[in-house]
Order: C-alpha cells, then sequence, then structure tokens
C-alpha cells in the first residue's frame, strides 16, 4: 500500500484508549510518609497485589514511573489464553513431572481466576469466550501442534481440535496456513477497560495510586524499606516489583531476568461486517506457529482487524512499524490489502530465558513478572497471588514459587542479543522451515 497507508486521523496510542478514558491523576498529590504496602507498577499485577492487601486493611500505595496502566496492560492484544509456553514433555524434562502439572495446572486457574474476576466486580470490558484458532505455517507445524496436543495429560489439558487445511475457512478467511489448531476456551477482552475497571476496583478499596512518581532507590530500613521516589521519601513495611517488561535499574537483580521486547500492533480503519464475517466467522482470537508470531483479532465490536507482533530488529517509532505489520497482515488476508492504518503502537512485554513467568521474594522484596507475552490471565493471578502472600493470607503459592528465575553471563538488562535471534527465526520463517 502506497502513502494512503495512514487514514486521515492516524494516531499513534492504543485503539484500545479510544474508548477508555486515561486515568485521571492529581499531580499535586503527596505521597504518605509511611505505608505498610508499596507495590512499584501499576499495570494489572500490581494493581491486583494492591487489591489483596488493601481489602486486607493493609495501608497500600501503587506508584509508576508513568502514567498509571500505561505500559502493556492497556496496549496488549485483549487475547487471552491459558499462557504457561512449553508442552508437557518439554516442562517434564527440565522440572519434572509433578511440577510441569502444577504449571499447566496455574495457567488453567489463570484463566478461571481472571473470568471469575471480571464477573464479580462487573467489569465491562467485553470479555468473551471466543476461542483461539492457532495456524500451522507448514505442515510439520501442524502434525506437531497435533501430537503436543494429544499428549497432554487430560488433568491439564484444555479443549482443542484439529482444523485441516481443506476445513479451515471455516475458522479464518485465510490460504494461507497449512490447517491449525482451534481452542474454544481462549478469550478476549478490551484491555484498556480491564485496567481502568480493576484501577476503580483498587481505589475503592482504600489503596493510593499515585502515577509519574519514579522509585529511584531501594533501601533497608529496619525492618522495613525506605522508597525514595521522584515526589519524595516512603517509609514501607514491605514492597512489591510489578514492573515485568519495564523493569529497571533499581532492582538489577530482577533486571538480569527479565528480557524487554518490543511488541508492536495496529489498528485498521472500519470495514463492513460481510468482510469481518469471512475474515473470522467465529470471532475467533488467532495467531500462529511461526517463530516470529503474529497474533491478532477483530476489534469487540467486529469493525476493524487489531493485528500484532514483532516486525523490528531493534525498537523502533510505531509509525515505521506499521507498514510492516499491514504487509504481514496483507499476506494472511489479501482482502485487506487496501484498508488503511488508524492507529499504530508498540508495549514491552517482559520476556524470561525459560519462558515461565516467576514470583518470589528477594532479598526481602516480592516480586511477579516474566509473562511471555501471555500477560493477561498470568498477571492478574500471579499478581493477586502476590498480595496474598504479602497480606499473610491462605492460598498464595504458585507453581512458579518453585523454579530458579535464571539470567545468563553478561546479560544486565539489554537485550543485545534480540537482533541475531530475530535474523535468525525471520529466516527460518521465510524458509518455511
Amino acid at each position: 500500500m502506497s502513502a494512503s497507508l495512514f487514514t486521515p486521523h492516524f494516531k499513534q496510542t492504543p485503539y484500545w484508549w479510544d474508548a477508555a478514558a486515561r486515568p485521571v491523576e492529581d499531580e499535586q498529590a503527596s505521597l504518605p510518609s509511611d505505608v505498610q504496602v508499596l507495590v512499584v507498577g501499576s499495570g494489572y499485577t500490581g494493581l491486583h497485589a494492591g487489591l489483596q492487601t488493601a481489602r486486607a486493611g493493609m495501608s497500600t500505595l501503587i506508584v509508576d514511573a508513568d502514567e498509571l496502566g500505561a505500559g502493556c496492560s492497556s496496549r496488549n492484544g485483549g487475547q487471552v489464553s491459558y499462557g504457561v509456553k512449553g508442552s508437557f514433555s518439554e516442562l517434564a524434562s527440565k522440572h519434572g513431572p509433578q511440577l510441569a502439572t502444577d504449571l499447566l495446572a496455574d495457567g488453567v486457574r489463570a484463566m478461571d481466576f481472571l473470568e471469575t474476576f471480571i464477573a464479580d466486580e462487573g467489569i465491562e470490558c467485553a470479555w468473551a469466550r471466543v476461542g483461539r484458532f492457532s495456524g500451522a505455517h507448514n505442515s510439520r507445524a501442524y502434525d506437531a501442534m497435533a501430537s503436543t496436543l494429544a499428549t497432554t495429560p487430560k488433568a491439564v489439558a484444555t479443549e482443542w481440535h484439529m482444523v485441516s487445511k481443506a476445513e479451515q475457512h471455516s475458522e479464518i478467511g485465510s490460504d494461507f496456513y497449512q490447517g491449525g489448531a482451534v481452542f474454544p476456551n481462549d478469550a478476549a477482552l478490551q484491555p484498556a477497560q480491564y485496567h481502568a475497571g480493576l484501577l476503580q476496583r483498587v481505589r475503592s478499596a482504600g489503596a493510593t495510586t499515585i502515577g509519574h512518581c519514579a522509585v529511584l532507590t531501594i533501601e533497608k530500613a529496619g525492618a522495613g524499606y525506605l522508597v525514595h521516589t521522584s515526589r519524595g521519601p516512603v517509609r514501607a513495611g514491605q514492597v512489591a516489583i510489578a514492573t515485568n517488561g519495564y523493569t529497571g535499574g533499581v532492582t538489577p537483580w530482577l533486571r538480569r531476568r527479565v528480557i524487554p521486547i518490543g511488541s508492536y500492533i495496529i489498528a485498521t480503519e472500519p470495514f463492513d461486517r460481510a468482510l469481518a464475517d469471512e475474515i473470522s466467522p467465529h470471532n475467533r482470537v488467532m495467531s500462529d506457529s511461526r517463530r516470529l508470531v503474529f497474533y491478532y483479532r477483530l476489534s469487540p465490536d467486529r469493525t476493524r482487524m487489531i493485528f500484532g507482533g514483532r516486525v523490528a530488529l531493534k525498537e523502533t517509532d510505531p509509525k515505521m512499524s506499521a507498514p510492516r505489520l499491514h504487509d504481514a497482515m496483507s499476506q494472511i488476508f489479501p482482502q485487506l490489502t487496501d484498508t488503511g492504518v488508524s492507529h499504530s503502537w508498540l508495549g514491552f512485554v517482559g520476556y524470561t530465558f525459560d519462558t515461565l513467568p516467576h514470583t518470589g521474594v528477594y532479598n526481602g522484596l516480592h516480586y511477579a513478572m516474566g509473562y511471555c507475552g501471555s500477560g493477561v490471565s498470568l498477571s492478574s493471578y500471579c499478581g493477586a497471588k502476590m498480595g496474598r502472600r504479602i497480606a499473610g493470607l491462605e492460598e498464595a503459592d504458585t507453581a512458579f514459587d518453585r523454579i530458579r528465575f535464571q539470567t545468563r553471563p553478561m546479560y544486565s538488562g539489554n537485550p543485545w542479543f534480540l537482533k541475531p535471534a530475530v535474523l535468525y527465526y525471520k529466516l527460518r520463517d521465510r524458509l518455511n522451515f
């Protein structure tokens, strides 16, 4: 598509923000001098942690270096899966069959937790169990999908069925794939509306939330901590780190274990319902088996395509990534070749070296992070579990507490290895390997 790719009112902000007003903040608000709990990070993880501690009667402060919820919690693709990466056999070979079972079971619990929470709290965020179609980019990928799913123990298996190339149009209006797998219980939501509803519940519970308040240092001070922020010092009994893909130098041990990876998303201009029905007959969320995975779905009102993926060797301007995403989208859906782009944005996903989330305590600091692109359900679940642990409540443990949080030599938070890795995987995908 030519220079007319961008619509007249093109925005470099998330499409989701159009229907979810950004949080109103009091820039002059003063910090409390003392709190029982200070949470660093105001995404799903931090808010769920703070909700648990506030409802347990603990004075709770949640701070963020940016606007509240400005990270991936209001930027993600709105796809909700069971989330734990790796097949049972892969996880069992690394961690043993029992822990592998427990890890996968926590992925199932995370989805159920999120659905129950949204229903119980009455949060309006377009939640729906629409199901997922995962396309196989070649026949080997199709066979691998089928084999992996068939060997997953029934105790942790989720519902699935394979769709052949010949049957593919019943799920997706594209000839790009060689069939794929359908997961009927995966879900979708409007991520910014979910964040806004969660933030409102946290504030109603009595927690204090302050954006544009960067944490500068965290010092041990007696039985608690002295936390220096850009808006003044705070004494805190306990501190929780919920920064995920935005983890910085204030917590160097965690920074060495989280890999920030930029993920880019576009939203198209509106198109008619007949085209939407052709592209996605069942309104599924969608992804594929390529190493550099693309993920996409229709908007909640079924008028636009929301299309995301990793399309840059290094972080770049969303206006530069938009044409690349549009090209990738058009390869899958030639019907959208002449459809313009109304929004383009990016956010940072928190990956880990073992592609698993991690929760726990290090040097007295609580943490939960590393959701590897499946953070909507896992961050909500792990954040709530972290908050329960801080508050001394029951049912605070997860299987993610029991795995070693790995790093690598020469890694300090700058993912210098991403460019060669992206080039390698891009070549493999291009060769259809």
